[in-house]
């Protein structure tokens, strides 16, 4: 009775700990934010690299833009080109952005908002649920365009249907390209989206609204070999460690990372660099944990599985009738049998013959 009780509990536990295997991948592949590079190739030869900077860093567009010229050198000198017959086809994407704050105007009403400054596919970075309209884009030759989300639409036009609509930023006009939803739960709420955001250009935020410069910088770019892309960017946007934290996506959530966030437990939001995290980092190391501790479980219930096995393998081992020896000396004696009986009937046929 006790056998059995342990075989059915080894069972649950196993299947429990695949569960939970599944519930963590599914969690890791939840956030749209850290599944670029998955969007972008699903050959899975590239990387998606995330930089944060301090307010020191003082990085500029003019900064990225020389980033972007010595990476089209350097993967013209590592023999990385586009095999693609698309003459559009790119080998990276890349966004940046920086927090501030913004006061729109409308006919009706005036918001001062948090406000986030972008530029190059920031969107294509994280993608948001559009209620109306559509994105911009960092390569727009007008910068005149904002994102805003359905609590400034509600308070400075009284409804969500405003694309098309024009508010006024620091004097001037700016159109509204969509209207997004603001996702509504504790976690996110926690991360920083809990107050009216709107999206502007960075040039639109550094001249109208307050903030520093460039705080997130996001690349997707090819990855040939393990660590290619992260230590490129390390070696060109890195070297000041105490200014800048830059870490890969594409892997954050796997087993030996999960396993990482487990042995610094309890030390790993202790952040000696002047950064502030933006609200899809801050929920992406939320699911970090969460993961990382249901990962703990599905270890432990796997090791009682394991263990369990064990010692009934064991038990039976030391239970059996049999060794290897005798095992071995059946099987060529059975061979034997086989060849003479296979022996004996060529024989009777030869003589029936």
């Amino acid at each position: 009775m006790r056998r059995l009780i342990l075989g059915i509990t080894g069972g649950v536990s196993f299947l429990l700990s695949l569960l939970l295997m599944l519930v963590t991948g599914n969690m890791a592949k939840s956030l749209p934010e850290q599944q670029m590079a998955a969007r972008w190739s699903r050959e899975g030869n590239v990387a998606q690299i995330s930089c944060f900077f301090s307010r020191d860093a003082d990085v500029t567009e003019d900064t990225l833009l020389q980033f972007e010229h010595s990476l089209d050198g350097y993967l013209k000198e590592s023999s990385i080109e586009q095999e693609s017959e698309n003459p559009s086809a790119r080998l990276w994407v890349d966004a940046y952005s920086a927090e501030g704050k913004i006061t729109l105007l409308s006919d009706n009403a005036s918001l001062e908002a948090d406000a986030m400054g972008v530029g190059g596919d920031f969107f294509l970075f994280h993608p948001q649920k559009l209620l109306c309209g559509g994105y911009f884009s960092g390569s727009d030759l007008n910068h005149d365009y904002c994102v805003i989300d359905q609590d400034a639409a509600w308070q400075l036009f009284g409804s969500n249907n405003v694309a098309g609509m024009t508010v006024s930023i620091g004097g001037v006009p700016h159109i509204v390209s969509g209207v997004i939803e603001r996702p509504d739960n504790g976690l996110v709420k926690a991360a920083g989206l809990d107050s009216t955001r709107v999206y502007v250009s960075l040039s639109t935020l550094q001249d109208h609204g307050t903030g520093g410069g460039i705080s997130h910088y996001e690349i997707v770019m090819p990855n040939p070999v393990k660590q290619f892309a992260l230590k490129y960017v390390r070696e060109q946007l890195g070297k000041d460690e105490l200014e800048t934290e830059i870490l890969e996506n594409t892997t954050r959530y796997s087993l030996l990372n999960r396993l990482k966030v487990i042995k610094a437990f309890g030390t790993r939001s202790m952040n000696g660099k002047a950064i502030v995290y933006p609200y899809w980092e801050n929920i992406a190391r939320g699911y970090e944990d969460r993961i990382a501790l249901i990962t703990l479980f599905m270890l432990l219930f796997l090791l009682y599985a394991v263990i369990l096995a064990l010692i009934f393998f064991i038990r039976w081992w030391k239970r059996k009738g049999w060794t290897f020896k005798s095992l071995w000396l059946k099987i060529i004696g059975k061979l034997e049998d086989w060849k003479e009986k296979r022996y004996a009937a060529k024989a009777k046929k030869s003589k029936e013959a």
